[in-house]
């Protein structure tokens, strides 16, 4: 199979990974270009370009992405993993059997740039991985296949959830990618009907409301209790769950001072603090 690899975070390089390892290799991984990272602003690779040159192979960071940078190959079809940009319908249609795309949801629900936490934060009991055609949509395009199973650790966190599906996304990508290309799989089109959309989750978004916190942690609220753990566990580390405290914290939290919160579980009906951080200082425990 002749194909190229769209992809950038650590998601997609743990799916490129996995691919490589299985034989499938990438004539030609694509992904974005190297960024400053941290308070340093230390120009860094994204994962999947550490992975690719790891393996030796060909590797483009366009700005912008446009349809002659392939025009000298002939590809079968190009693979999609959270690759962090629009790509124009004219690149989706180079290859002769379209371009494939791995989504971290049971499609058509939660499509957008956020299905892994909005599936925590919605406390969802099942989830999983779609295979999908890409159009000139977001996430419109047929199904080819998916994934499905049960969500049976209530303290799941965004990692360990994206974690999983990117490790079931791989098993799926190899399972299916050569009756794909045989032409042994017919696409299904998506119920459009049904379909939910996510958003980019904000700083806003991620804010818990200090006397909420208070009446969480005496158990005292007990749907708050899990709004803001499913919280906790689903907007770090981004946006990053905070709260702001006042003149008399309990737990030993600071007084009038931005802390995030880092790590929760919930015991007899109460929120547990697990971890913190404290604006200036590193995270701890408690």
């Amino acid at each position: 199979m002749n194909f190229a690899f769209f992809g950038t975070p650590q998601f997609a390089s743990t799916i490129l990974e996995r691919l490589i390892a299985a034989g499938f290799v990438p004539s030609l991984v694509v992904t974005n270009p190297d960024k400053p990272v941290g308070r340093k602003q230390v120009i860094t690779p994204p994962p999947v370009k550490d992975v690719a040159l790891a393996h030796n192979l060909s590797v483009l960071q366009p700005d912008k992405l446009d349809a002659s940078l392939f025009s000298d190959s002939s590809f079968d079809f190009f693979l999609v993993v959270a690759y962090g940009k629009i790509i124009p319908k004219a690149v989706l249609d180079v290859p002769r059997l379209g371009t494939v795309n791995v989504h971290p949801s049971l499609l058509p629900k939660y499509r957008g740039p956020t299905p892994i936490q909005t599936a925590i934060l919605n406390g969802d009991e099942e989830t999983g991985v779609s295979l999908m055609l890409l159009d000139a949509e977001v996430d419109h395009g047929p199904v080819i296949s998916d994934f499905r199973f049960k969500i049976s650790d209530s303290r799941c966190t965004t990692t360990s959830l994206m974690e999983r599906l990117a490790d079931e996304g791989a098993k799926l990508l190899i399972n299916t990618l050569p009756k794909f290309v045989d032409g042994k799989i017919a696409p299904k089109e998506q119920d459009h009907a049904a379909a939910t959309f996510t958003k980019k989750f904000t700083v806003d978004d991620a804010r818990v409301e200090y006397n909420d916190l208070v009446r969480s942690l005496s158990g005292d609220a007990p749907e708050e209790v899990a709004l803001i753990d499913r919280m906790i566990r689903a907007l770090n580390p981004e946006p990053g769950v905070w709260t702001m405290t006042n003149d008399a914290p309990p737990l030993g939290l600071p007084k009038q001072k931005r802390v995030k919160l880092l790590a929760s579980h919930v015991t007899e009906g109460a929120l547990i603090l697990e971890q913190i951080q404290a604006e200036g200082k590193e995270p701890r425990s408690l």
